[in-house]
């Protein structure tokens, strides 16, 4: 089968780069010969240089190509084979609609489109990208239910959820127990979206509204953040409240560091972005998942994700300050616990075995 995502469309992106390895290197896992294609409209050399670091350093030479428009080959395999591997495979996982090269597409005998950013694709960016595929599959899991408001534009969303490979992330004792951090970026890819007379902001939005807590919280909280200078008004606000913020390419500028990084740390603290948390479309991040099976506990603020995965200890969802402030005590309160717990949540309903074994069971015929 063949996987396709924005690898090097994210040069030195660690995080996104994670993403799209679980799912190769998961699907591996359960002895599938897995492909990964990627195309890129505008390749340059920081661009291929990552492609080329990433894939050699998961032992994907030859297993993988990264193309310009149709026929010309950037890194990796041949257009030819590409196209061989597209006539051989069962199955095209299409991670966030990302192949739309039509002489490949055409030429599999099944195409799956994952949806990794719920709201986003079904209001904004899915367009024809969504056309042509046999399964739609979204991490929103609560997209179709009656108190989800994103339109399924009459699509029949099956939910599934972000895969981690229990094996690349081990459950790791020690590191800053008071120390909680995350790696994000302050206004991401998207702009706002508006949706039948209402907006839905971004995360930076979410931000704001939690400034206040590292003056309330026991613990440190640092962000690994991407934040242009040109924000000086929210980094003086950061700053003033007791933030502590770090270049992400200083310490997660690979995804060996990035792993690294989560795994000195003693939890995650994060927000999400305002479409996931208002239209409580139960979208869990990827990144999360890797700080519970480091047996680091989260403290991330709620999308709904409660109604699929329990929550209270080892991931503790809030929507005030006042509930963020309570759960980072809890956690404080009895650390070991809620570090044990988190990596049993991992185990329970993120291990990439589980996760992609039933994908495929729907997936597939």
């Amino acid at each position: 089968m063949v996987v396709s995502g924005a690898l090097a469309n994210k040069p030195c992106n660690a995080g996104a780069a994670w993403t799209r390895l679980s799912w190769v290197l998961g699907l591996q896992r359960l002895e599938c010969d897995v492909y990964f294609v990627e195309s890129l409209a505008a390749p340059d050399g920081r661009s291929s240089e990552w492609f080329q670091a990433v894939t050699r350093r998961f032992g994907l030479e030859g297993e993988a190509a990264l193309l310009q428009g149709e026929g010309k080959r950037v890194e990796g395999a041949e257009w030819d084979e590409v196209l061989g591997w597209a006539d051989q495979a069962a199955l095209l996982v299409n991670l966030s609609g990302h192949l739309a090269l039509e002489p490949v597409t055409r030429r599999f005998r099944r195409r799956v489109f994952v949806d990794l950013d719920p709201g986003y694709t079904q209001l904004w960016r899915g367009g024809a990208r969504l056309e042509g595929h046999d399964g739609y599959f979204t991490v929103g899991e609560n997209i179709g239910g009656s108190d989800c408001p994103i339109p399924t534009g009459g699509i029949e969303w099956r939910p599934t959820r972000q895969p981690v490979l229990l094996s690349e992330w081990p459950c790791v004792d020690g590191g800053d127990v008071d120390r909680f951090t995350t790696v994000s970026t302050w206004r991401g890819p998207y702009g706002r979206l508006e949706h039948e007379g209402g907006t839905y902001g971004l995360k930076m939005h979410e931000f704001r509204k939690f400034l206040a807590l590292p003056s309330s919280a026991p613990q440190t909280f640092e962000l690994a953040l991407d934040i242009h200078p040109t924000d000086e008004d929210d980094l003086s606000a950061l700053r003033e409240h007791g933030w502590r913020l770090v270049d992400p390419g200083d310490v997660a500028g690979d995804p060996d560091a990035f792993r690294r990084y989560v795994q000195s740390s003693g939890g995650e603290f994060s927000v999400a972005q305002g479409v996931y948390v208002e239209t409580r479309s139960g979208w869990f991040s990827d990144r999360t998942t890797r700080y519970l099976a480091s047996g680091k506990p989260a403290l991330v603020q709620d999308t709904g994700f409660g109604r699929n995965i329990p929550t209270g200890t080892g991931l503790v969802a809030f929507r005030t300050l006042a509930e963020a402030v309570s759960g980072a005590e809890e956690i404080a309160a009895d650390y070991d616990r809620h570090a044990q717990a988190a990596r049993a949540l991992a185990e329970e309903f993120f291990d990439s075995d589980k996760v992609l074994r039933r994908f495929l069971e729907e997936a597939l015929p």
